[in-house]
């Protein structure tokens, strides 16, 4: 499961849940401007309110619509969903006391959901909005009905009762109060944009780390089966392919006469040959991995060795190498894996691009970066995304493990094998190798 379609999954996710907080929050808005106008018996600007929870309505209606849709949900789309919340907040707010409504705080809401599921910069710029929009609705806004009146009224009789001389003015006191809350708002903006933005970035970095420990097992563990398979398979395959080689040779003594029929047969009994080399080499690496020992051995000379290799298994691809460096080459104990990851490798580029491969290979004693290009037709993003996935492959015939073992053994050294199309056409293998202080 690749990280694309984890964040896909992931936004549809938190579009969803958005979408069922707006939900409730029109069925509450509805609710409670009834209450008002039922009860409270307030002369409220009713038609831009109740036009603006329709529009909500409207806009969820518009993304449960797109929720069915199969493309992403990207991260500006769910910060431009949380902006409209704020505006529609914002307009119910005008129209009903502004900042001095008790409602303001639920400015915190589109914060607290950024803060949670998006990155840092789209918080803080949800931390700028909703902070800008409650210092704009101290100053413009429509009072409230009897608002201020009764409050000054109330202040006033009790300033009577008690008989203080010297207290605060009420339009000075009930100024103080709504600075006061504005003030405890900004507070709240930076405690939650710093704080839960760590808290939700830590949560996601585990999450991460999970997902790729269980990846990383998943894979080793099919790597493992495998084995097991490729163990018995090339046990079993001594005896056939010593068959081959002898009745190869005989039909070569009897093809003396035919030049065509005996070329053919010399190239065959090559492959032959090297199928049974490849055997050996493969039992001798297995004995030497339970041994624990492996001989050092030159960089330029283990490079040189595995293309040697690959050409008398692919002899009809042309293939150009260049190799530069730091001489003398870097002695490295190298993995018997490797070379069977990189066979695998330029396998994939001569299937790709049958007629020519070229390699270029550039190291330094810390690093060896080795790029395949080929002339195929390219990869597409997707199949680019997907390259190294188990049993994926973009071959009418074949089954996508070589590249998954070939990524799998060179990650496990420390490396990295990436794919990607050239703008001229054809693909480039890029393979990473760290070399300094290592045993790859």
């Amino acid at each position: 499961m690749n990280s694309t379609f984890l964040a896909a999954q992931t936004g549809h996710s938190h579009l969803r849940r958005l979408m069922l907080l707006r939900d409730i929050a029109i069925v509450a808005q509805g609710l409670t401007l009834a209450l008002v106008y039922h009860f409270l018996d307030m002369a409220l600007d009713w038609l831009p309110m109740i036009l603006t929870i329709g529009a909500l309505a409207a806009l969820n209606l518009a993304t449960w619509a797109r929720l069915r849709a199969a493309r992403p949900v990207t991260n500006p789309e769910l910060f431009a969903q949380l902006c409209a919340d704020v505006l529609a907040l914002s307009v119910l707010l005008y129209y009903a006391g502004g900042s001095t409504n008790p409602f303001i705080s639920l400015f915190l809401l589109p914060l607290v959901i950024a803060a949670a599921t998006l990155p840092g910069a789209y918080t803080w710029a949800m931390a700028f909005l909703t902070t800008a929009s409650y210092t704009l609705l101290m100053k413009f806004y429509v009072p409230l009905p009897m608002g201020h009146e009764a409050m000054d009224h109330s202040m006033m009789d009790m300033g009577e009762m008690e008989g203080m001389e010297h207290t605060m003015p009420p339009d000075d006191a009930f100024n103080m109060h709504v600075l006061g809350m504005w003030l405890g708002f900004v507070i709240s903006v930076v405690v939650i944009a710093y704080f839960v933005v760590k808290m939700a970035q830590a949560v996601r970095e585990r999450d991460e780390k999970l997902a790729r420990v269980r990846e990383e097992t998943l894979r080793n563990e099919r790597i493992v089966a495998l084995g097991l398979q490729a163990a018995g398979a090339a046990h079993e395959m001594g005896t056939p392919l010593s068959t081959l080689a002898v009745v190869i040779g005989e039909l070569r003594h009897e093809a003396e006469a035919l030049p065509e029929l005996h070329d053919n047969l010399t190239l065959l009994d090559g492959q032959v040959r090297a199928c049974k080399r490849i055997l050996d080499k493969m039992l001798v690496n297995a004995q030497g991995a339970v041994v624990g020992t492996s001989a050092a051995q030159a960089l330029e000379g283990f490079l040189s060795d595995t293309l040697d290799e690959w050409q008398l298994l692919r002899p009809s691809v042309q293939c150009q190498y260049q190799g530069e460096g730091e001489q003398p080459a870097p002695q490295i104990a190298f993995d018997p894996a490797l070379r069977a990851a990189l066979l695998n490798l330029l396998n994939n580029a001569a299937d790709a691009s049958p007629e020519r491969v070229d390699i270029q290979a550039k190291w330094n004693p810390h690093q060896l970066m080795l790029e395949i290009l080929d002339y195929g037709p390219g990869l597409t993003p997707e199949a680019a995304a997907r390259a190294g996935s188990a049993f994926f492959t973009t071959k009418k015939e074949g089954h996508g493990l070589g590249l998954f073992l070939a990524n799998a053994t060179v990650e496990r050294l420390g490396g990295k094998v990436r794919l990607f199309s050239r703008e001229g056409g054809g693909t480039t293998t890029e393979v990473t190798l760290p070399l300094l202080g290592a045993s790859i």
